[in-house]
């Protein structure tokens, strides 16, 4: 493998990605982290992990590079597009990775195709981890063979076409999240529900199969990435008001994901149920004593 690749943005897929591929100095990144000096130490660390070549400006991670993989948080993507417009190599394959409308990306694509660049409009269908490079990859846009046969080269293995148009594999994406994201959504609103009136373990009971490890799970993914999924289902929401469908459950599952996001504020995951109960038990007591306080 001999493709120079760029990635713009070094969290949880960046980084799963980079190691699981051992791209190493054939991959530059820059993540806006770095910055800040508050915010730089662990992207540093990172960078340093996986053996890419960490970058000071995006300028130097997309110089020469044949392939640039976006991954940043979804409120960032545009404004990411917008920073990689007229510095992307001309013929370059702009890979879109990130969860937003695909109004967003038609937007986004028109910056990149503007100065020459190739836009890709890529879903990640799956969480990044455990899957990695098996994390099933949905493609789509006018460029869609050359980028699904560049995301293959560079060592994905699960990478299907969905169609010419940009948008149709955000889409997919956006619309199957009312569904996924909101199961979780309303999975923690039953629990709090069945928490307060003392019946969690009858509740789960009469559900059937194996629903205390899928509480248990739904609960694990809220407190670890609930902003960035509330962040994820804003675009959800843009995408249904795109397609004249009003939003009334999904702008719930905005409030909820959000809500649970801010209940660690980084402490360590509880292990089990009843121990993220209790967590969030205790995080929304303190809420209240603090408006209490405050009036």
């Amino acid at each position: 493998m001999s493709q120079r690749i760029a990635l713009i943005g070094f969290g949880e897929a960046g980084r799963t990605f980079a190691q699981a591929a051992r791209w190493g100095a054939l991959a530059r990144a820059f993540d806006i982290k770095t910055l800040n000096e508050a915010t730089a130490g662990p992207i540093r660390s990172a960078y340093a992990e996986t053996g890419v070549t960490g970058c000071d400006a995006l300028e130097q991670a997309l110089d020469g590079a044949q392939i640039v993989l976006s991954l940043v948080t979804a409120d960032q993507t545009p404004l990411a597009a917008q920073a990689a417009a007229g510095i992307v190599p001309k013929g370059a394959l702009f890979c879109d990775l990130n969860s937003v409308s695909p109004g967003t990306k038609q937007r986004n694509a028109a910056a990149i195709e503007a100065v020459g660049g190739r836009y890709v409009d890529v879903a990640v269908m799956s969480p990044v981890q455990p899957a990695a490079l098996a994390a099933p990859l949905l493609v789509a846009g006018p460029h869609a063979q050359d980028g699904a046969d560049m995301l293959r080269a560079i060592g994905f293995t699960r990478v299907s076409i969905s169609g010419d148009r940009i948008g149709a594999a955000s889409a997919t994406k956006m619309v199957r999240s009312v569904m996924i994201k909101g199961i979780e959504a309303l999975t923690a609103e039953m629990l709090l529900a069945a928490q307060a009136a003392g019946v969690t373990e009858a509740v789960l009971a009469s559900l059937g199969g194996d629903w205390p490890q899928k509480a248990d799970y739904n609960l694990d993914r809220m407190l670890a990435h609930g902003t960035r999924r509330a962040a994820e289902m804003e675009e959800v929401v843009a995408t249904l008001t795109e397609l004249g469908i009003d939003p009334l459950m999904t702008r719930g599952t905005v409030t909820r994901q959000r809500a649970l996001g801010t209940v660690l504020n980084g402490s360590d995951m509880p292990e089990g149920l009843a121990a993220k109960l209790a967590c969030i038990d205790e995080h929304m007591n303190e809420k209240m004593q603090g408006k209490a306080d405050a009036a």
